[in-house]
């Protein structure tokens, strides 16, 4: 008797848990992302990437007027966009980057400017 009614207890207090779904505004595909006013600020915005990516210290240099000769070609793989290093190696929740991660809306634009052609604009 004792052991079904704990069961009963714990089958109640299963079945009334609620998960709040996190909805995560993913950007437009059909708009275009700019490197220099949506990319850059990912990386410079609050010491994100440039407190360690900068000129003479960790490859790439993020810095604002380096970024995009250290990002592409290297860093990009326009056939398989997924696959892009400075799209996968910051993504959150799957990356072996120990520092910082992208936010999911920050990896999101990445991986649209990625898309589009990792266009310099």
């Amino acid at each position: 008797m004792f052991q079904s009614c704990i069961a009963i207890i714990f089958l109640v207090m299963v079945a009334s848990c609620e998960y709040d779904k996190i909805e995560i505004d993913l950007p437009d595909p059909n708009e275009p992302v700019s490197f220099m006013s949506d990319i850059v600020p990912i990386f410079n915005n609050g010491n994100n990437c440039t407190a360690c990516h900068t000129s003479g210290s960790t490859s790439p240099d993020l810095t604002t007027s380096k970024a995009y000769q250290s990002i592409v070609p290297a860093l990009i793989n326009r056939e398989n966009p997924e696959a892009s290093k400075i799209y996968s190696y910051p993504l959150p929740g799957t990356s072996t980057h120990s520092v910082k991660k992208y936010t999911h809306l920050q990896a999101a634009l990445v991986l649209s400017w990625i898309k589009q052609g990792a266009e310099n604009n």
